[in-house]
């Protein structure tokens, strides 16, 4: 069929689909349904148990819940705790995955054994980069990485197994994998569509995952350890974020009903790349850059306070109303996440000469907040979220934007593995939640 007639088909029918389909806001508050799982104050509803991590932003005292420090747990452990863990010169992430996935802090032969066999499964099969990641390149390099994730379960003989031996496999072989799926999947879109020069490393088995994903990106392979460290860091900080989460929901939703691993992270990583989701430091990249263009001197706090104003009232970058990088759904006094990564944003900003935007990061963290509760009414507090930094820390690590959210997803897929492992173990009924119907019936046609 002409696309043309399609699109204009389509265009066509935009209205006639909005006449049906809109249900107005106010319907929700009258039938008590809490539009997207959450309630005003932005709690989610009560879907399921968990043991594998917890998100702490209120805390009760004197019999009434008040907004505290946003708190977040890996198996029992507080996320300070667990970076402070790890010593100099090493990197954590292998040891936090081993962590989520078995529910055990390994001891120093469990984490070697570990790393080890990470290192081991770090590879694909043969010539899948040229036949599968180098045809049709794309730059959603999230929707390469998902085409490439449905195509490895044709190499494994049990795919849709359900046994908790062969889903512990399968998490291993994709934690490991997934640096190689995402590097390969922008080198082949930066090659075939930027007429740029395509790098197709090999990982070293005796590295972390952080060196790998920065060995297989740079044309040198290259990297100093700061800047491993940072990345690692960020890496284990995005890894889990509670089961309430849109993509590791999906992931449980997606294995309940019974279906293979492979179809599962795939239905997670659909979900992560929605903008709303996992491309949210994007959002804050284009606003900080924005501000830079617009706000002629950085550190005149009147001036950013005033433009600032400008992009809360519709009047200035996208005109969506958003300082991106400032809220959460769950946290208010502070996402716990940012506490840490900003530490290691100042260090490898210093090194690497971007203290003049350090400070403009920091002015926008002070007067942001202050400018939201001035100008909407909101249930709760509003503080920087992990976001607004992580897409500086990336931006000063040389990585391109169409890794952004792939980048996520490696740090992700061990937290989807800890719960999709959690739910074979759990699941009793498939998740089938209820729509409350409140459609007219008609009598006649």
């Amino acid at each position: 069929m002409d696309q043309d007639r399609l699109n204009s088909y389509a265009q066509k029918k935009q209205d006639l689909c909005v006449s049906s389909d809109w249900i107005p806001r106010e319907m929700y508050e009258k039938y008590g349904v809490n539009c997207g799982l959450r309630d005003k104050n932005g709690k989610g509803v009560l879907t399921g148990l968990t043991r594998i991590s917890k998100i702490v932003s209120f805390k009760e005292k004197d019999g009434k819940k008040e907004p505290c420090d946003g708190e977040l747990w890996y198996r029992g452990y507080n996320i300070h705790t667990l970076i402070r863990s790890i010593k100099s010169g090493e990197f954590g992430f292998e040891k936090i995955a081993y962590l989520l996935l078995f529910g055990k802090y390994p001891d120093e032969k469990e984490a070697e054994e570990f790393s080890r066999i990470l290192g081991e499964a770090r590879e694909l099969p043969q010539n899948f980069t040229r036949d599968v990641i180098m045809k049709a390149p794309t730059k959603d390099v999230m929707n390469t990485m998902t085409r490439s994730i449905l195509t490895l379960a044709s190499y494994d003989k049990r795919a849709s197994s359900n046994s908790l031996e062969d889903n512990i496999r399968q998490a291993v072989q994709l934690i490991a994998e997934f640096p190689l799926l995402a590097v390969y999947g922008y080198h082949a879109y930066n090659h075939y569509e930027n007429n740029g020069s395509m790098y197709i490393h090999r990982p070293d088995p005796a590295l972390s995952t952080a060196e790998n994903f920065l060995k297989l990106l740079r044309p040198d392979e290259s990297y100093t350890e700061l800047e491993a460290k940072v990345l690692d860091v960020a890496l284990i900080l995005h890894m889990e974020h509670g089961g309430g989460n849109n993509s590791t929901f999906t992931t449980r939703v997606v294995t309940s009903s019974g279906s293979d691993t492979y179809s599962a992270i795939t239905a997670a990583m659909s979900s992560l790349k929605g903008p709303k989701h996992g491309g949210a430091n994007i959002k804050v990249m284009e606003m900080m850059q924005d501000i830079r263009e617009n706000v002629s001197d950085w550190d005149d706090m009147d001036e950013l306070k005033n433009y600032l104003g400008k992009i809360l009232n519709k009047e200035a970058f996208d005109r969506k109303g958003l300082i991106y990088g400032m809220g959460h759904a769950v946290y208010s006094v502070s996402d716990p996440r940012e506490r840490v990564l900003k530490y290691y944003v100042e260090k490898l900003a210093a090194a690497k000469g971007r203290e003049k935007d350090m400070r403009l990061y920091g002015a926008i963290e002070k007067l942001a907040p202050e400018i939201i509760a001035e100008k909407r009414h909101i249930y709760k507090g509003v503080s920087p979220n992990v976001d607004f930094y992580s897409g500086f820390v990336y931006d000063m690590l040389g990585i391109p934007q169409e890794l952004y959210t792939p980048l996520f997803a490696v740090a992700r897929i061990a937290g989807w593995s800890a719960h999709r492992i959690e739910e074979l173990i759990d699941m009793d009924k498939i998740i089938r939640p209820a729509y409350l119907s409140v459609m007219e019936e008609k009598e006649e046609l």
